[in-house]
């Protein structure tokens, strides 16, 4: 988004192209993350990979998310820091079980809230910088 604004796309536009750009993968990686983590798991060479990641994902995400269940999500990817965000939280739902009906939703509103809160940024720097 602030490549989108620095390059003369407007601020909307910019948001628009990246709130739809980034929400592509959600429905892929909460259908899919699952069947092939499990698939994974039963070779040799990726089992630990998958256990990683696993891991780290349900570690760092599980008690925030499980506690506020759609709620707890929205507000993970709302919060634009690294290591949140879109992919994260369908990561996480896929990963906690969360159903479809549930996740899907709150990690939409949660996208358009950061996407708000980064354009609101992303137009202010540059603007400054601009000037």
């Amino acid at each position: 988004m602030p490549i989108g604004i620095s390059l003369g796309l407007s601020p909307l536009h910019a948001t628009v192209l990246s709130f739809i750009g980034s929400l592509i993968p959600v429905p892929f990686i909460l259908f899919g993350v699952r069947p092939v983590f499990n698939y994974l798991k039963n070779t040799k060479l990726f089992k630990d990979v998958v256990q990683r990641i696993t891991n780290r994902t349900i570690n760092n995400t599980s008690h925030k998310i499980q506690k506020y269940g759609a709620w707890g999500l929205l507000i993970f990817v709302a919060i634009p820091l690294p290591g949140t965000g879109v992919w994260s939280g369908s990561l996480a739902a896929a990963l906690l079980d969360i159903r479809f009906k549930w996740a899907f939703p709150a990690i939409v509103l949660g996208n358009l809230i950061a996407a708000l809160l980064i354009m609101g940024l992303s137009s202010g720097a540059v603007m400054i910088i601009g000037n």
